[in-house]
């Protein structure tokens, strides 16, 4: 059996410390196990062919309705994530499978309009706790997919979507490598769209992080990558060198004070407040207007279900249903 020779290959070639598809802690329910692919393998290939992975391309990461071809989307983000975890895994020789799954499931619960969807529906109050975008994509997988029955992953991947972000770090060595690799993408790439968007110059960046990362996208992020392969060697545990992972975080709080928080790319950030918003509110008020799939059983399922919709929405489609539901439209006799 192909799988087998790949479980068996896994087990001669790779790291001590990687996590292995023959030893899985296994799913929430035991299925037949493929011939051809191993359990990491399917987790990944299911999580591909998902609804919420294909939306992943009209949802925003930084800006808001970009009007060009070139500035990020939440796919592509995840897709910089996946290849940086790779490229990190396989100089570890850690499981490239693993780490692939769970950097392409990590942020399947993300919200539209980017991280100001996660403060709206955590304005909104649907959960009684802050709405995050990590426990929606455990959610995403768990529940939501093939009509509410779930992909039933693996626990290593389940993990790893969790705790992407957030107090707990992963158990596996794979996971903990898409936390960080999460980082290193979104604060390379945020630079060279905000640069793209006229909203920062390299002049304006911090002058020693770029000393030591370099100037162009392409260097910081071989240098961010070759320090977190060199300091993880022979460790139980990945991390970056002190000195590269003050740095990086320099870069990050950067972004926060110029691009995330106060800038020209955050103006429209009301208006999407005020989309989201309002389509909680109506939903929640006519919960039969939801889809069938997203009726809730009774009064305390309604918030719930109300967020999965929602959060589930790409930008261009919640825009869409705010209009339908509340711009009066053309009357022609």
């Amino acid at each position: 059996m192909i799988r087998l020779q790949t479980e068996n290959r896994e087990e001669k070639t790779l790291s001590p410390r990687a996590c292995l598809a023959s030893r899985t802690k296994g799913r929430l329910k035991a299925e037949k196990e493929c011939d051809i692919r191993t359990c990491f393998q399917r987790d990944r290939d299911r999580i591909v062919h998902t609804k919420s992975f294909r939306r992943l391309i009209h949802k925003t990461q930084v800006f808001l309705s970009p009007e060009g071809d070139h500035y990020r989307t939440r796919l592509t983000h995840t897709l910089e994530v996946s290849q940086i975890s790779r490229t990190i895994a396989r100089a570890l020789s850690l499981n490239e499978d693993l780490t692939e799954a769970i950097a392409l499931g990590h942020d399947l619960g993300h919200t539209p309009f980017g991280h100001i969807g996660e403060e709206a529906l955590t304005e909104c109050n649907l959960l009684s706790q802050p709405f995050r975008h990590n426990q929606q994509s455990l959610r995403v997988v768990d529940c939501l997919e093939r009509g509410g029955l779930g992909l039933n992953l693996t626990l290593e991947v389940r993990d790893g979507i969790l705790n992407h972000t957030g107090e707990n770090l992963p158990f596996t060595l794979e996971g903990q490598i898409v936390r960080i690799a999460d980082r290193i993408a979104y604060i390379n790439h945020d630079i060279d769209d905000a640069i793209r968007g006229q909203i920062i110059s390299l002049d304006n960046i911090p002058k020693e992080p770029l000393a030591y990362f370099g100037g162009s996208h392409s260097q910081r992020i071989n240098k961010m990558v070759t320090d977190l392969i060199l300091a993880s060697k022979n460790q139980g545990k990945i991390l970056m060198s002190p000195k590269a992972w003050k740095l990086m975080n320099q870069l990050r709080e950067f972004l926060f004070q110029k691009v995330y928080l106060h800038s020209s790319a955050k103006s429209e950030d009301d208006k999407a407040k005020a989309i989201l918003k309002s389509l909680v509110s109506y939903y929640f008020h006519h919960p039969e207007k939801l889809p069938a799939e997203y009726h809730p059983q009774d009064q305390s399922d309604l918030s719930i279900k109300v967020c999965d919709y929602i959060s589930g929405m790409t930008d261009r489609y919640a825009v869409y249903t705010y209009e339908n539901l509340f711009i009066p439209k053309s009357w022609i006799g």
